[in-house]
């Protein structure tokens, strides 16, 4: 646990915080067969090191957190959705073009993530369960393309990163099982889950663009999708987000 520790605080050489608003659609047949849509907010924090040179392998820790309000179609019931994800990845880096101190640069860092997921779903029903619990954690191959570019005297750097479910583990209660059985009585019924992207084809991709405008602060702005459904237990469920973000990036 001290060593999972010290990998989540090391400090950074990099950092950004982006903060986002867009589009959610939401899916619950645990709680409702509707589609569920709404607007939501989202706030990612990234850490990542500079690479020193003849290193290749490198560290980023994302936190992501998500809230979302939406309604069916007759605009009578609202859910609400809250939702915080970690990611921590390992990446190799391949430089394609030039380097960190030149203007024109291409590198790819491939790798792979862990996600941890925590959240819950709330849909304004008179119901007996009204609320979802969302817990899970993937294993998630992943991609960055970093392309760094001089334009009017200034410095952009433009990016794009994937990432896709592999494996994983995820909580769900069965069909017509409440959480009272589950967390009262006890009575377990295949609530542990595990995942493939057969049955979780979850999607986590982001583009931005950053401008270079002095020595510490830079400014980013892009587009943040991330795409989370699972088909388990005989229940369906999605959070579909789109945003678009803006924040800014520190060099530490």
């Amino acid at each position: 646990m001290p060593a999972l520790f010290c990998l989540l605080v090391l400090p950074a050489a990099a950092q950004t915080h982006l903060f986002g608003v867009g589009p959610s659609n939401l899916l619950d047949t645990y709680l409702s067969q509707e589609t569920f849509r709404g607007t939501g907010f989202t706030y990612l924090n990234i850490r990542e090191p500079q690479i020193k040179k003849g290193k290749h392998w490198h560290n980023i820790i994302q936190h992501e957190i998500d809230l979302s309000k939406a309604n069916d179609r007759s605009h009578s019931i609202s859910m609400l959705e809250g939702d915080y994800n970690l990611y921590w990845g390992r990446y190799r880096r391949f430089t394609l073009l030039g380097n960190e101190s030149t203007d024109l640069r291409l590198h790819l860092d491939a790798g792979g993530l862990v996600n941890a997921n925590l959240g819950f779903i709330y849909a304004m029903l008179n119901t007996n369960n009204p609320a979802q619990m969302r817990l899970g954690m993937n294993l998630m191959p992943s991609a960055i393309a970093t392309f760094g570019f001089p334009l009017f005297r200034q410095r952009f750097s433009l990016r794009y990163e994937v990432e896709a479910q592999l494996l994983g583990l995820v909580f769900s209660p069965n069909y017509g099982q409440s959480y009272y059985e589950i967390f009262s009585r006890g009575n377990y019924d295949h609530n542990i889950v595990p995942t493939t992207t057969i049955s979780a084809p979850n999607l986590r991709q982001m583009l931005t663009l950053e401008w270079q405008t002095g020595r510490k602060w830079n400014l980013r702005i892009g587009y943040l999708g991330n795409y989370q459904q699972a088909a388990v237990n005989n229940l369906k469920q999605h959070v579909y987000t789109h945003r678009f973000v803006i924040g800014i990036a520190r060099s530490l």
